[in-house]
């Protein structure tokens, strides 16, 4: 019992700290992109989108560097996908008096997000076809095959750098950008060390609990480094700034596919994916894609109970994850 008590205590404290520091960057990231002059979607889409992804990312380079343990990073991501896009949107909403949508963020954001999904899938089928060792059970990533989602993220940075391009930017003399980006640094420092606290935590609920680790970072972790999103997105609904909460979630998504798992891979130098864990998870992350996409497009508003919709699908991915771990059903036969 104490060694419970203390694993979610370090898991409570690690989330304060990721929250604080997330705190830290976002004004700064606000500030720097408003002193560039960055438009509002390529800040809500790459600046903050990153900086929020950034837990995320902490999570895959500390569990492959430190802890050796790469399938608890690659949890954390797909459980922060499926947390961004169900928790995140509907929260964001509920805390505002509407949540609008735009037909850009549906056709570019939203598609380029459906197609880093497929381009992750495509790997991991290469993975287990084409590279010696991959069977129909595990996929084995090598850096080239990660190299793959590397260039499309970089097709996603170009399309948006074309729109920043035309951009007429406000003058403003009121941001000092070496003090701003010292403070975005600090942030990123203090979220890497709330991550850490996090991972070690994950790791002692998957000793206690005799589970595997994978599961803990498809839930706890993922909640806890998605809480800068949920912040920023909410934080903005509530500023009225709609374009920029939604863009941040689906721009998080993508930076956190198509980055953060190749660059643990590349950190480990080859990975292994279990596919019976791996591929149901990826098919309820797609299917709750479809279900985000279909309700921003509608009226390009996200109603009060479509928000509701989305978090009543988020309770069933974490009752369904929980009653696998129990052995209670066996749908995923990895975990």
């Amino acid at each position: 019992m104490a060694g419970l008590l203390g694993s979610v205590a370090l898991i409570v404290v690690a989330t304060v700290v990721i929250w604080k520091g997330s705190t830290y960057f976002e004004r700064a990231a606000e500030r720097l992109s408003r002193y560039y002059g960055l438009p509002v979607a390529v800040h809500g889409a790459i600046v903050v989108a990153v900086g929020s992804s950034f837990p995320e990312i902490s999570s895959v380079v500390i569990s492959t560097v430190v802890h050796d343990e790469f399938s608890l990073g690659v949890g954390a991501i797909v459980g922060s996908a499926i947390f961004n896009l169900l928790v995140i949107p509907a929260l964001a909403a509920l805390s505002s008096e509407e949540l609008r949508s735009t037909r850009d963020i549906v056709h570019k954001d939203a598609q380029f997000y459906v197609i880093s999904i497929l381009i992750l899938f495509i790997v991991f089928a290469l993975g287990a076809t084409y590279v010696p060792g991959g069977t129909n059970r595990a996929a084995i990533l090598t850096p080239t095959l990660a190299a793959i989602p590397l260039v499309t993220y970089g097709i996603y940075v170009f399309l948006h750098q074309q729109d920043a391009s035309e951009h007429v930017a406000n003058e403003t003399n009121s941001v000092r950008p070496g003090r701003e980006w010292g403070m975005l640094g600090v942030g990123l420092v203090v979220i890497t060390v709330g991550v850490e606290g996090m991972v070690q935590g994950a790791l002692s609920l998957g000793v206690i609990f005799d589970t595997p680790t994978f599961l803990w970072g498809l839930t706890v972790i993922a909640a806890g480094t998605s809480l800068p999103d949920a912040f920023v997105s909410i934080r903005a609904a509530k500023d009225d700034d709609s374009v920029t909460s939604l863009t941040n979630v689906l721009g998080s998504n993508t930076f956190n596919l198509l980055v953060a798992i190749p660059v643990g891979v590349f950190l480990a130098g080859r990975a292994t994916i279990d596919f019976l864990v791996a591929i149901p998870t990826m098919g309820f992350l797609g299917f709750a894609t479809l279900v985000f996409i279909v309700f921003i497009r509608t009226d390009l508003e996200l109603s009060d109970r479509e928000a509701y919709t989305l978090l009543g699908l988020y309770v069933v991915f974490v009752c369904w994850m929980a009653l696998e771990s129990i052995a209670l059903i066996e749908t995923v036969s990895g975990i």
